[in-house]
């Protein structure tokens, strides 16, 4: 079983910026992906970006060039670089984990682990 827990969310006028954290417990030798997912109210989830364990990216057209993934393996912790942030990123944003190779995409139903969520709110 992994945990994880997400951190850095927040209140931002629109152009701002915010650092997502997503700490992950203990050591899962079988993560093969990581990733960010957003669900705005009324909306359904939708992918943000995600990275495998070779680090390679996946990044959606709706956030690319203003959100960047990473992930530092020594501290098992994976993070959201969010810039230039507009009124439609307001979201609760959750990480999440998968053991499989085939769910390093921008798709939730193949996450096997996700963290409470961090709620970020842009406002115009």
């Amino acid at each position: 079983q992994e945990q994880l827990v997400e951190s850095g969310g927040g209140s931002v006028q629109a152009g701002g910026s915010l650092r997502l954290s997503c700490a992950a417990s203990g050591y899962n030798y079988r993560r093969r992906c990581m990733g960010w997912f957003r669900q705005a109210p009324g909306k359904e989830r939708e992918g943000v970006a995600v990275i495998d364990a070779v680090g390679r990216i996946v990044t959606a057209e709706s956030v690319k060039g203003r959100f960047t993934i990473s992930q530092d393996n020594a501290k098992n912790t994976l993070y959201l670089q969010m810039n230039s942030l507009k009124p439609e990123d307001t979201a609760m944003y959750y990480c999440a984990a998968a053991n499989s190779w085939s769910a390093c995409v921008l798709m939730g139903s193949r996450y096997d682990y996700w963290g409470q969520g961090t709620q970020v709110t842009v406002s115009s």
